[in-house]
Order: structure tokens, then C-alpha cells, then sequence
């Protein structure tokens, strides 16, 4: 059976946000880990994340190299291990120009890590999804609508295509798939924007959301809204998973209350009132103008005028305990983002 304390578990995607919580979650309980990356010059900012995480406890911990684009390295990187927790994904923060630069690291990146694994003798495999392969392509333009672990986004429904959402839907059916066809136990876990504390200066792409707000770079806010989930309870899901077999065939929402763009601020505002925070808002139908034009709105563009609401009763069980409040994943990633100088101060015009 899998997830035995010593066992050495393999961690795709080692240097990102939730990666570097799942190691040092997993290192602090007594196993093994084997973590990939594609550059090793990012191995300082793992070390640094794990003397805070899981200090004294590198004599555990193993990087290698090896690419989602690449067969290279992924053989040897199974060799010996229990389990696999695929973490690796590509976030970039407007919408590329070619959308294979992201699709093509989520499923043939997916694809690959199956396939190792399964050549290795990896049986248990557990990934992170997001509600982006929940929440689409269900004809909801507006209004308030609660969605499960049931719920599968349509991809030929959306109202505009978006690449991390078609990659992410896409990696995670051949998952499926594969897991199904091979006798494999796979396990998904589900987080919306991912928040909470930062571990070392290279933070995620979700955090600038926060940033953006504190240093008044974001000038006004779209009128939309999302789950927040804390990256610690994304990684203790991952870890909770591992421990208990009956997760395996499963998938897990781990998504916090839904808070609107001014919620949020709002939060901000109230702890760091010296912060030019704005009280500005978009109003839709220059959002859909400006979404025509590409960039960073969008990937929101399906979000507008609806209201998505994800029930975490499944995956709070998974974990025993309630998920972190949005305020604790804000304030968080708030208070990192101060600390290691991310966010140059400034007083309130």
C-alpha cells in the first residue's frame, strides 16, 4: 500500500507555489522526496523554501532534472519511488499567442508522467487539477451556481477559449483515461486561486493579485470573483490523499468561499490602510471590449457576470478538518509578499 512514512514520493514541478508546500509537508512527516524541475538554477529557492517548511530534513530530499516536453530524465526519476504527486503545470498571465505553449506542458507533460511511471511499476499517482476543469462550459452567464466534484467542464460550451483551462481539462481526462485503462489509482485535487504564504521570493502568478492590489498597480478591478484556496490546505490535501487508498478513483474540491474582487480589497484595505488600494471597478462591457484585444482579461472573460460557487464538503472530509479562510490565504500572502520585499510601500493618494 502506498504512503507509508519512508517511502520516497516523487514531486513533478518541485520549484512552484503549491510544489514547494507539498515537499515540505511531506518531508515533515517522515518521507522521502525525489522532486523534478526543468532548471536546476531554481534548486536555491527550494532549499530556502525547505529550511522554513521542513528544516533539517534535505537529507530527504532529492532534485532531479526532467522536462514535461522531454523523455529525458523521467524513467530514472520514477526509479525506486511509491507514489507520484504531479504537480508541474504552466501558468502565464495573459493569454499567449499560441495556446500550445500552455496545453501542450498539461497534457503531453500529464501524458508523459503517466507513462513513466506506469513503466517504473507507479501505481499511485496523485494530481493537481483546478476548478477550471470544473467550472465551464455549463451555460452559465450570470447569476449564482454552486458546482461538485460531479461537474466536468465542457470545453466545445465555453463562451471563449481559454488555454490553461483547455489544457488543464485536457491533461486531466487523459489522466483518467489512462489511470483507467492501466490499473492505476489516480486522485485529483481541485484548488481555485491559490493564496496563502510564501515560502522564498519566487511566488506564483495568483499572488500578484494581491500585489497588484497593495502597490496600486492595479488601477481598477474586474467586477468577478473567485474560490480562494490557501496553499496549505491545496498541500495537506495532496498529502491526505496519499494517506488514505479509498481517495484513489476520486476528485477533490479544495476551494474556499467565493469573494469578489472587492472582497478582497476590502480585506487589504482594512489591514494595510497606508496601501494605495483602489475602490475602482470595470464595469462588464468594457471588460468584454478589452477581451477582444487579448492579454490578462481574457482569461477571465467567462467569469464575468456569473457568480461560481464550488462545494468543498468532499475534499474538508478528505482532510478532517475545515479548509483556511479566504482572509487567512489574503492576509498571507499579504504579509509574504511584505517580507521578502516584493511590494515597494506606498502611502494611500
Amino acid at each position: 500500500m502506498w504512503g507509508h512514512i519512508m517511502d520516497r514520493i516523487l514531486v513533478t514541478g518541485a520549484s512552484g507555489f503549491v510544489a514547494k508546500h507539498v515537499i515540505g509537508q511531506l518531508l515533515s512527516l517522515g518521507y522521502k522526496v525525489r522532486g523534478t524541475v526543468r532548471d536546476r538554477a531554481k534548486l536555491h529557492n527550494i532549499l530556502a523554501a525547505m529550511d522554513e517548511l521542513a528544516p533539517g530534513a534535505e537529507d530527504r530530499l532529492e532534485i532531479v532534472g526532467a522536462d514535461l516536453l522531454d523523455d529525458a530524465g523521467w524513467l530514472e526519476a520514477m526509479e525506486d519511488v511509491a507514489a507520484v504527486m504531479h504537480v508541474a503545470t504552466v501558468i502565464v498571465g495573459e493569454e499567449p499567442k499560441d495556446p500550445a505553449v500552455v496545453i501542450r506542458p498539461a497534457v503531453e507533460g500529464t501524458e508523459r508522467v503517466l507513462r513513466s511511471a506506469h513503466a517504473a511499476g507507479v501505481t499511485r499517482v496523485i494530481m493537481t487539477s483546478s476548478i477550471a476543469t470544473v467550472g465551464y462550459g455549463h451555460g452559465h452567464e450570470k447569476g449564482k451556481r454552486t458546482y461538485s466534484e460531479l461537474d466536468f467542464t465542457n470545453l466545445s460550451q465555453m463562451r471563449r477559449p481559454w488555454a490553461y483551462c483547455t489544457g488543464k481539462t485536457r491533461a486531466e481526462q487523459a489522466a483518467w483515461a489512462f489511470a483507467s485503462g492501466n490499473n492505476m489509482a489516480l486522485t485529483t485535487i481541485h484548488p481555485g486561486a491559490i493564496l496563502g504564504p510564501a515560502t522564498d521570493p519566487q511566488t506564483s502568478i495568483s499572488l500578484q493579485m494581491v500585489g497588484g492590489l497593495l502597490d496600486g498597480s492595479t488601477p481598477a478591478m474586474p467586477r468577478i470573483g473567485f474560490a480562494i484556496s490557501d496553499v496549505r490546505d491545496v498541500a495537506a490535501m495532496h498529502v491526505a490523499a496519499l494517506r488514505n487508498p479509498e481517495s484513489a478513483g476520486h476528485r477533490y474540491l479544495c476551494t474556499g468561499p467565493y469573494q469578489s474582487f472587492e472582497d478582497v480589497a476590502t480585506i487589504l484595505r482594512k489591514a494595510y490602510p497606508d496601501h494605495p488600494i483602489t475602490v475602482k471597478t470595470v464595469p462588464d462591457w468594457i471588460m468584454r471590449v478589452l477581451a477582444r484585444l487579448g492579454g490578462p482579461v481574457s482569461q477571465i472573460i467567462n467569469d464575468i457576470g456569473n457568480e461560481k460557487h464550488y462545494d468543498a464538503t468532499k475534499g474538508e472530509r478528505l482532510l478532517g478538518r475545515p479548509l483556511h479562510t479566504p482572509e487567512q490565504a489574503i492576509l498571507s500572502a499579504a504579509e509574504s509578499l511584505i517580507r521578502f520585499d516584493l511590494i515597494k510601500l506606498k502611502k494611500a493618494r
